[in-house]
């Protein structure tokens, strides 16, 4: 609770545009998201590819096997530590739509750890007839008695927002209640809420987030909420948080101008106040007094540079005074970042990429200095803190790597202490298996980090079906990690799998991801084909049985480079992406990834859009790869259109295109564990289809 909430359109989403004018675009009709046209275009889309991919030799044990995995009692209940007890939120065979639970801490060593069940949103969707998803819960600190829980009508990201008594296990009448919005809601005191409406234009930014903050007292109408702070319409959005440094609290209001700035400001006796940081830092907690600011560019401070990608310090008065007293707490070095910073009662934990492997780092504040240590956790792998204890040092830690199960331990940061408490078991057969690390020059001669995971009887002699994944936006880094279903239906059936640490990422920190923005987005399309040529060379495999796959931007980023480099792929897996990057500012959530493509209204930073948008680039004349494009009619995020718009054209151009659009699922594409893995089945289904030779 120390860490304060932040803005999060999650996992970040990538654009689309075109060259010709919206009024000339023969497929606009496809944007009307439940219109019973393009819902009946879809459907019959579905219909073809899913007869096609379901006849696949492999797909029935592939769905098989994935929800098997997907709803084993054998996974991590991953912990939330709320006042010193654990909560977790499961999904399973028997709760398709999940259950939300509690147990003590010493239950939870125990492998029976006797959950109480709080909410059951499979009971709830039956009593009320409604096709609830879990979209989270915000609980009131520092009592825990009530929550304010989130229930999303089929995965999308505006959800309902309802008062939960956590000691009656009921709603609350009466209590703080939203009808579905992206409205914002957070707690201050048990009566009254942080309140951000977003039903009606007026209320909404650009973006569609909420524009005002205002302050809501219990017993009263949410009309009549004061308002304390309004954002310009131009912004991302701007939202409120109480956090908490031991028994001090401090209420902020975030003011989001767009998706790399932010603007904090203190709210206290009715005023507001700029706290002086950089608009492109990140404040990232408190200890003790201590403000922790993430730096994304140099700041200077007086005669005192302090470098970018640097976590700083200094006490809360002297940045709400506008005169920072700046102490560096850790600087990373040219190839490494920092990719996580959490809090317990006396710590700081620092989480630090090397080359893309994690280290963990505990720093505290003692007699005005910052003293750090490397914490005793596995090597070379990956480590996510999951979840921190601010009146301990009690803190859990995943453990995990490509062919090594996540591992879940509970430790203690002042201690230096660890034990294992959870552990999935091996879903797949890893003997044979290897990993290795290279590095591929790319355009402008830039060295590209990507990880090979290869089989059993590999041999480089350019034949084995080979999968690519990337991300390459957002300042997101991907790791390694342990996919059961990548495992079972891929790498034991003969394929080899590829992540690319591609520029975009923040694997080297800001440098990494700046370089790929707006007027330099090639980098990243470079980037990924510098990997594949390099894989090509390196004889991992061919053309013939290369393939690549990405969601989201990761979604843009396969469609773009399908249309620049068709001759280097035979398989393009493109999920919930954005493609129209003429129109991706005027779609949902659109606006507020201006700061990461540009602007296409802007003739200047339309040019250099325009040259790399998939779905104004796309050719007739070009000899495409199968295709498979995904996306959820419930996606609030991304715009369905981009992916419906897209397969139109290539299918009227006479391409050959397969098309899979979930009806419900969010941005995710699923809303619950089984739609998850017939998805998953679907897709390696194709790509077995596709890359063939050595897959089984």
């Amino acid at each position: 609770m120390k860490t304060p909430h932040r803005f999060v359109c999650l996992l970040l989403l990538t654009a689309v545009s075109t060259s010709i004018m919206a009024d000339d675009d023969p497929y606009l009709w496809l944007e009307s998201v439940e219109g019973e046209n393009a819902l009946a275009w879809a459907r019959g889309q579905n219909q073809q590819s899913l007869e096609y991919l379901e006849a696949h030799p492999a797909f029935d044990s592939i769905h098989e096997r994935a929800l098997e995995i997907l709803t084993s009692d054998d996974r991590i209940a991953y912990p939330s530590l709320m006042g010193g007890a654990i909560y977790n939120f499961w999904r399973d065979a028997d709760h398709v739509r999940g259950i939300w639970r509690t147990t003590s801490l010493e239950g939870y060593r125990n492998e029976s750890p006797g959950w109480d069940t709080i909410l059951d949103i499979d009971a709830l969707a039956d009593q009320e007839e409604e096709n609830w998803v879990w979209a989270g819960s915000g609980c009131r600190y520092p009592d825990y008695d009530r929550c304010l829980i989130g229930l999303s009508i089929g995965g999308a990201d505006a959800a309902v927002r309802r008062e939960f008594d956590l000691e009656t296990r009921q709603f609350v009448e009466d209590g703080f209640v939203l009808p579905e919005s992206k409205s914002s809601l957070g707690w201050r005191d048990r009566d009254s809420v942080f309140y951000g409406p977003a039903f009606s234009p007026e209320q909404v930014t650009d973006s569609g987030y909420p524009r005002t903050v205002r302050i809501w007292q219990r017993g009263t109408p949410k009309e009549e909420s004061v308002l304390v702070y309004e954002g310009e319409q131009t912004d991302v959005a701007s939202w409120a948080t109480r956090f908490w440094d031991g028994d001090d609290y401090y209420d902020m209001i975030i003011r989001v101008p767009d998706f790399f700035s932010r603007h904090y400001y203190r709210y206290v006796d009715g005023e507001v106040r700029r706290i002086d940081i950089p608009s492109d830092a990140n404040l990232v907690g408190m200890l003790n007094g201590q403000l922790l600011v993430d730096l994304k560019s140099d700041w200077t401070v007086g005669d005192q540079t302090f470098s970018q990608g640097a976590l700083v310090a200094g006490p809360f008065e002297s940045f709400e005074a506008g005169e920072p007293e700046l102490t560096v707490v850790y600087q990373p070095g040219a190839r490494s970042s920092i990719t996580a910073v959490s809090t317990t009662d006396s710590t700081v934990l620092v989480n630090i990429l090397d080359n893309v492997v994690s280290r963990l780092v505990r720093f505290t504040h003692e007699d005005g200095e910052w003293q750090q240590q490397a914490l005793d956790v596995p090597e070379l792998g990956t480590i996510s803190v999951v979840t921190a204890d601010d009146r301990s040092d009690r803190y859990f830690y995943n453990y995990t790597g490509f062919l090594t199960p996540s591992t879940l331990y509970e430790a203690d940061a002042m201690a230096d202490t660890h034990q294992q408490v959870r552990a999935e078991p091996a879903w797949f057969n890893k003997d044979g298996m290897q990993v290795a690390q290279y590095e591929a020059a790319s355009a402008d001669g830039e060295k590209i980090p990507y990880f090979v995971v290869t089989p059993d009887g590999f041999v480089a002699n350019g034949t084995f079906p080979t999968l690519l994944s990337a991300y390459g936006g957002f300042e997101v880094s991907r790791r390694p990690f342990y996919s059961g279903i990548t495992g079972s239906a891929w790498l034991e059936r003969g394929g080899v799998y590829v992540l690319a640490n591609i520029r975009g990422g923040g694997e080297f920190g800001p440098r990494w991801h700046q370089a790929a923005l707006k007027e330099n987005r090639q980098r990243a399309f470079d980037d990924l084909i510098a990997v594949s040529e390099d894989l090509i060379e390196r004889g991992i495999t061919s053309s013939e049985h290369l393939g690549i796959q990405g969601g989201s931007n990761g979604g843009l980023l396969v469609g773009a480079v399908m249309v620049q480099r068709p001759d280097l792929y035979n398989a393009v897996v493109c999920q919930v992406p954005l493609l129209d990057m003429k129109r991706y500012h005027l779609l949902l959530a659109g606006a507020s990834w201006m700061a990461e493509y540009g602007d296409p209204d802007d003739p200047a930073q339309w040019e250099y859009i325009s040259a790399y948008s998939p779905y104004q680039n796309v050719s007739a004349d070009a000899d495409y790869p199968k295709a498979f494009f995904t996306t959820s009619t419930r996606d609030d995020r991304v715009h369905p259109g981009h992916a419906r718009k897209m397969v139109a054209r290539m299918v009227d151009q006479g391409h050959d295109v397969l098309y899979y659009e979930n009806i419900e699922g969010g941005h995710g594409g699923a809303a619950n564990q089984k739609q998850q893995a017939y998805i998953s089945a679907l897709m390696f289904a194709y790509l077995h289809g596709q890359l063939a030779s050595n897959s089984q």
